[in-house]
């Protein structure tokens, strides 16, 4: 170990946040409107030196903002504090045995010992989980606006930008208006990549015709249209269209992934560190899905800049994620980031920065402004 990492973890602290959003989104499973809610965590090092990570839970797909808020205030925070910066695969360990699930927690967790270990050492986060294998990530942003139009002027403004994929959410407003959004994105938008997810917004008896018919539009996949746990339906549904069905509700971390290989649910896996439970958990879920030939992308919940982060450091380190990433709401749906700087996209794509850790720091004025709760090391 470092004779810098083993300065031991002083300060461990707290904020909740409420961030406004610029427009209503519908999901299969559920909508957000108003705001989000993440938690953030600082972790301080003996010396001086801080780490950040984000907690980016959704009540209705991997839990609350009070679980994750509880868990590392009161479950987790006795395992953290006056332990070794260089401990963290211990300390993993022990945050995983101290409170079940909360895996938003423990995703902040580990992106703030990375991102303390990493400003100590004076390397980014990339480099302490394997190595960059990619400097910039194609960017995906979703269309899950009720009202098209909406949506339509959003896509003026990503093809302004120079992006060239968008993810259109379904399920959630009849499959006519579903195949409406998808005939306008072929004809007027031939340009972009289209990708559809459900976010289980289909039920049993009709999901397969319903597939089928939106196969037809021949989107780049289609993601998750059943419940998560309909595992033996998903496999039914990859068997009977030409389209790669992809899971993500049904696969968390990589007990989840062994399972969905050895059934053969999906053709790949969204990738994302809150619901794995961390940039190493999630790691291992895309290697094992390229292990069994299936692709990845990297994923994510209603995040802010600083989780965006993480999930890029994860890829740049991941060549088994091919498909880009999903990292848009601190540009396009957040009404204000909580980063002091613009999270990194250029020309449609994320750009992975090169500084010591994660290579930004939220700004302390939005935490004050945002918060709804705090709690210190004491």
């Amino acid at each position: 170990m470092s004779a810098d990492l083993v300065q031991t973890i002083t300060g461990f602290d707290l904020w909740h946040l409420r961030l406004p959003v610029t427009s209503r989104r519908d999901h299969g499973i559920g909508a957000v409107e108003g705001s989000c809610e993440i938690v953030v965590l600082r972790l301080t090092a003996e010396g001086g030196a801080e780490g950040w990570g984000e907690a980016s839970p959704w009540s209705v797909f991997t839990g609350s903002p009070e679980a994750s808020f509880a868990a590392l205030h009161r479950y987790i925070r006795p395992h953290v504090l006056g332990r070794r910066v260089g401990e963290r695969a211990a300390i993993m360990v022990d945050a995983a045995r101290a409170v079940a699930h909360c895996t938003e927690a423990k995703a902040a967790l580990e992106t703030a010992l990375l991102d303390l270990a990493g400003r100590i050492a004076g390397v980014p986060v990339w480099a302490l989980m394997g190595g960059r294998c990619r400097e910039a990530i194609p960017l995906s942003v979703s269309l899950a606006n009720p009202d098209f139009d909406a949506d339509l002027a959003l896509l003026e403004r990503l093809r302004a930008d120079g992006i060239r994929i968008v993810k259109l959410k379904t399920g959630f407003a009849g499959h006519d208006f579903d195949l409406m959004r998808l005939e306008r994105l072929a004809t007027g938008y031939p340009e972009f990549s289209v990708r559809v997810d459900y976010n289980q917004g289909l039920g049993p008896e009709e999901a397969l015709a319903r597939v089928r018919d939106v196969a037809g539009f021949a989107p780049d996949f289609i993601e998750q249209p059943v419940a998560a746990h309909h595992f033996a339906l998903m496999a039914r549904i990859r068997d009977a269209i030409e389209v790669p069905l992809l899971a993500d509700e049904s696969v968390f971390g990589p007990e989840d992934m062994a399972r969905a290989i050895a059934e053969g649910i999906c053709d790949g896996v969204s990738v994302k560190i809150m619901k794995s439970g961390g940039l190493s958990r999630a790691q291992s879920v895309a290697r094992m899905a390229a292990a069994a030939g299936l692709t990845a992308y990297g994923g994510d919940m209603f995040e802010a800049g600083l989780a965006h982060l993480a999930g890029a450091h994860m890829i740049a380190a991941t060549p088994e994620i091919g498909l880009g990433c999903e990292f848009y709401q601190a540009r396009y749906y957040l009404s204000e980031d909580i980063l002091a700087t613009p999270f990194p996209v250029m020309d449609g794509a994320v750009r992975v920065p090169d500084g010591p850790g994660l290579g930004a720091i939220p700004d302390p004025e939005r935490l004050a402004r945002f918060a709804i709760a705090t709690a210190g090391t004491a």
